[in-house]
């Protein structure tokens, strides 16, 4: 008889949050929050009319961003994303609505607490790094 080892690596975020199924749902109710949300006004005004093209976008980029595959990379390259957002005034309130939206699908979404708590802290990390008008883009937490 042989003795199965114990696994040495953690399942990826991707995994843990349920693969391409969750993530869609989660980029879909994320886009519908945007939409509902009058508190978030402000970033769905730098949005275009259809959503479609920024949720493939996301979809794509979440897929890699959690571990799993590397969708955006292979068709965009680098998703080098302050260059990207770099033409958009991104400030606090922008960032501030996004995470809105976001805080609440992932509370509407992802049961596991820690998990979920995780997922958030990285999202908020991620949208200060992207502030690139106001008193938080010369901040040294958003000049990575």
């Amino acid at each position: 008889m042989t003795q199965d080892k114990p696994s040495t690596t953690s399942p990826s975020v991707y995994e843990q949050l349920g693969g391409e199924p969750a993530i869609r749902r989660l980029v879909d109710r994320f886009y519908a929050l945007m939409d509902e949300l009058p508190e978030a006004y402000g970033v769905r005004r730098m949005h275009p009319e259809s959503l479609a093209g920024s949720a493939d976008s996301l979809f794509k980029f979440l897929s890699g961003w959690f571990g799993g595959p590397p969708l955006y990379i292979r068709e965009r390259g680098h998703p080098r994303l302050r260059m990207r957002h770099a033409p958009y005034s991104v400030g606090t309130t922008e960032r501030d609505e996004w995470l809105l939206c976001m805080h609440q699908a992932l509370g509407e979404l992802v049961a596991d607490e820690r998990l979920r708590a995780g997922v958030i802290q990285a999202f908020d990390d991620m949208a200060t790094h992207l502030v690139n008008a106001g008193d938080s883009a010369s901040s040294p937490c958003s000049a990575h």
